[in-house]
């Protein structure tokens, strides 16, 4: 309940609701359309307020520095998954093991080329005394 939230962080109600119309909280509703406050909304009240209250930081700011903190969080996403995706590949070529060509390789792969045919052949002992 905005209320509850309100009191429980010394701000007015009114606070809330600014920070939902700018989109700087998003909490769900009930079917009574009160709205529901999770943790996540909590912490990132938190968060607000620390930059309102701490840095002085406005309203405009504080919804870049959301939008910049969301992008960071992708993009570290991202970065994990290409860490997993270059500690599988290391693992793979150093069993031995090809490159998932649908995924392409980081590296590319020399191919082993098999040392050329002789072209003449060593005389046997016995063909030497002839």
């Amino acid at each position: 309940m905005i209320s509850a939230v309100a009191e429980m962080y010394g701000i007015h109600p009114q606070t809330l609701r600014l920070y939902e119309r700018e989109g700087l909280l998003k909490p769900s509703r009930t079917e009574g359309n009160t709205r529901m406050y999770t943790d996540e909304d909590l912490e990132r009240l938190e968060f607000i307020l620390s930059l309102a209250r701490e840095l002085g930081v406005n309203i405009s700011g504080i919804a870049i520095i959301l939008q910049m903190r969301a992008r960071m969080e992708e993009m570290q996403l991202q970065m994990q998954g290409f860490v997993s995706y270059i500690s599988k590949e290391i693992m793979a070529r150093a069993y031995n093991v090809p490159a998932d060509p649908e995924k392409g390789a980081i590296i590319p792969m020399r191919h082993r080329v098999p040392p050329p045919a002789a072209t003449h052949t060593v005389p046997k002992e016995k063909d030497k005394k002839r």
